[in-house]
């Protein structure tokens, strides 16, 4: 059964609003939540549950649906599409996902042409800092090409989509895969079953999607470039293409797997050359937001100090701040104890300013919305949940090896977990030393969930 706009869906939480498109197994909608956010819906389509001929498989595909949903709730990152929420209707498998509003890199060379080098390689080093979160979790994506990489049309931000293909993989170990493949952008290894898989795997298919984006052409089989190797070089096609970036993606596109960087960050580095490296942003377009911040208050609160900590990458300072700015909201002064009543009333607009700040100075690894959206995807509520609060803990980093972390033990200066800030929000003046010291992340359990309903109320 094709779901039509206005069906509702896991409790009136989702209502449809049109089918996006389907695969072999699969079928996407665009829905809508309670809070009026878009989200995508993909659920297994009639024909694998009901057919007869799927009777064997059946179980098999559930499985790998299932798996996908798990894949992309520990692949946090924000060049990688996120998971909102996970559940049954009737008897279909759904996963909820952030809804990106924008065109696949596929459609827009076809619309507006080969892209320039510098704004091509903007977006091929998101994906490839995306696929190193993927690589590190040991995971493999296993279909990386222009149709799985979307582009945010009001920011220069690429996302990688669809993680239908990705398996685990062992490093220096032969195991069996299932061959499935877009020709074009599938390495050789990806025609055998038995054949050794690695990072250098999607290194191939991040290549031959820089050529595409370049080129406007597909690259030829790799199964074809056995008997021939027909691969042109991409300046062939395109004479404005440098040398470094020429020779980059024929070394990422080698035939033989050991031929290739083996890892992304080890091919992203061959696009070093005497002038310069990778850019990380397009020309006067900041991968983000602008410089200037509008840093609106319903309470008059100044945010000055919070940006300007959070602009510095000092984490700690603009975590305490974040606490005293939101005492101030509430109590009109930098002290005092929150409490979960004052988070349910606390003023939108002031939340949404102080969410916006951490979200855009740590390039979308941190602040409240980050959080609430793993928290959710755990299958958090309001509600206190033992069980889903220790998920997140362990997710966000605030509870390592089954025991939750004292404030001062957060990393601050190391390389934190996608939202692990902000940490702290609850301040009682002159005992502030006392608490930073003892407190445990543990009794945020209340305050935490509270925050995250107060930003669904306030749409942000």
């Amino acid at each position: 059964m094709v779901w039509h706009p206005g069906h509702q869906l896991y409790g009136n939480r989702y209502v449809i609003e049109k089918k996006l498109g389907e695969g072999g197994f699969g079928i996407t909608y665009l829905a809508k939540d309670r809070q009026g956010k878009r989200v995508v819906i993909k659920t297994l389509k009639d024909e694998v549950m009901d057919n007869p001929d799927f009777a064997d498989f059946r179980d098999k595909y559930k499985h790998d649906f299932r798996d996908e949903a798990l894949r992309l709730a520990v692949c946090r990152h924000p060049h990688i599409v996120q998971i909102e929420n996970v559940f049954h209707h009737e008897s279909l498998p759904c996963i909820a996902m952030e809804y990106i509003e924008g065109e696949d890199l596929s459609r827009r060379v076809k619309t507006c042409g080969v892209l320039a080098e510098m704004e091509a390689l903007q977006y091929i080093q998101q994906i490839g800092e995306a696929l190193t979160i993927v690589h590190d979790k040991g995971l493999l994506h296993r279909d990386v090409k222009p149709q799985n990489i979307m582009v945010c049309s009001h920011r220069s931000e690429a996302v990688l989509i669809d993680f239908g293909l990705a398996r685990e993989f062992i490093p220096d170990l032969t195991q069996t895969h299932t061959v499935l493949l877009t020709a074009g952008y599938a390495p050789i290894e990806q025609y055998d079953d038995q054949a050794r898989r690695g990072e250098f795997t999607d290194v191939y298919a991040l290549a031959a999607t820089l050529y595409y984006l370049l080129t406007g052409r597909v690259p030829p089989f790799a199964f074809n470039r056995i008997i021939r190797d027909s691969l042109q070089p991409p300046a062939h096609f395109n004479q404005t293409i440098s040398e470094p970036v020429n020779q980059a993606i024929l070394g990422g596109m080698a035939l033989e797997a050991e031929n290739r960087p083996q890892s992304v960050q080890e091919w992203l580095k061959l696009f070093q050359s005497d002038t310069g490296n990778l850019p990380s942003e397009r020309e006067g377009v900041k991968l983000f937001q602008s410089d200037t911040d509008d840093l609106p208050s319903e309470k008059g609160i100044d945010y000055c100090q919070l940006r300007d900590y959070l602009k510095a990458g000092n984490w700690k300072e603009a975590d305490k701040e974040t606490a005293q700015v939101m005492a101030k909201a509430v109590t009109g002064k930098k002290e005092g104890l929150l409490r979960v009543e004052d988070i349910d009333n606390f003023p939108c607009t002031d939340l949404r300013t102080i969410d916006q700040l951490w979200v855009k100075y740590s390039k979308g690894q941190f602040g409240f919305s980050v959080q609430k959206r793993i928290y959710q995807s755990l299958g958090g509520t309001k509600e206190y949940d033992k069980k889903i609060w220790e998920a997140f803990g362990e997710g966000v980093g605030w509870r390592v090896n089954n025991s939750w972390q004292n404030y001062d033990e957060l990393q601050f200066n190391t390389n934190p977990q996608q939202g692990h800030f902000p940490a702290f929000v609850t301040r009682k003046g002159k005992l502030r030393k006392i608490i930073l010291a003892r407190l445990s992340l543990l009794s945020l359990r209340g305050m935490s969930p509270a925050i995250f309903s107060r930003l669904d109320t306030c749409k942000v």
